[in-house]
């Protein structure tokens, strides 16, 4: 797995075996030039990346350095100014927002650090909100999004709402929400960011299960060195470019760390 830009950042672990796996992304030369009045801001400067299918992977850098730019490139919320972006092998760098909104729907399950869930509506409605976009029926809705709940640890929470729900049960919501349409990629942009530490460490036992056992590939951005060591691999950005791309040695393991953690009362799930 190469990934170089225009500057030919450092890179780290050369010597490992390539990976055989289709390739999910493929940037290539990508540039995102924002005009603010008479001033050009140049957010990304020649990102080129490629990131296989079932690869966990972590983007980190400060604010200002082009990750969450990327992300939303990545997610066809935004199109770059100029480079070639590949998702699944099709070219979707210039798409019309109404193609790139069909994208997100089918191709793509997205959680954010603020659940972004309908307060109004249950655990299982949120979920189900996706696939009512796609024209699902029903009973299909109804059946898939209890499937997904049960994976995320929600069963028999399914009609609760938000404010029913602690914070680390409103993001089980968005990431069952995020699977719903089976989705090959998920991107989480900062999902432990409103979390305590051993909720955090729950949500990323989800996403290292679900990367495993159902071969899903994970984007994570993250501003937490600890969090990104949950990953396969990091990749730094730093001024619109990539300063480092390397594959984690020794993964932490959430499943392992929730083992050694003292038990949960029903006040403290609460």
């Amino acid at each position: 797995m190469l990934s170089a830009t225009d500057t030919k950042p450092q890179r780290e672990n050369q010597d490992s075996a390539p990976n055989p796996a289709q390739v999910v992304i493929s940037l290539d030369h990508i540039h995102k030039t924002y005009h603010m009045g008479d001033v050009e801001v140049h957010a990304l400067r020649g990102i080129s990346l490629t990131i296989h299918e079932g690869e966990f992977v972590a983007i980190m850098g400060a604010s200002g350095s082009g990750k969450s730019t990327l992300m939303n490139i990545v997610g066809c919320l935004d199109r770059p100014t100029r480079g070639t972006y590949l998702l699944n092998g099709h070219d979707v760098s210039q798409l019309s927002k109404d193609e790139r909104a069909d994208i997100r729907n089918h191709r793509i399950g997205f959680v954010f650090q603020g659940f972004n869930l309908l307060s109004r509506t249950s655990a299982l409605e949120n979920v189900e909100l996706p696939m009512l976009y796609a024209g699902l029926e029903t009973q299909e809705r109804h059946r898939r999004a209890k499937e997904a709940l049960a994976a995320v640890g929600l069963v028999g929470r399914e009609h609760n709402h938000p404010n029913q729900l602690s914070g680390g049960q409103q993001q089980r919501v968005a990431i069952a929400r995020a699977l719903v349409n089976r989705p090959a990629l998920i991107l989480a942009d900062e999902p432990t960011g409103n979390l305590d530490s051993r909720t955090s460490v729950e949500i990323m036992e989800i996403f290292q299960r679900l990367n495993r056992e159902q071969g899903i590939t994970l984007i994570l951005v993250t501003h937490e060195p600890d969090i990104a060591q949950y990953a396969k691999r990091v990749i730094v950005f730093k001024d619109g470019k990539i300063s480092r791309d390397y594959q984690i040695t020794e993964q932490r393991s959430a499943a392992e760390e929730l083992k050694l953690l003292p038990a949960l009362t029903d006040d403290d799930d609460d």
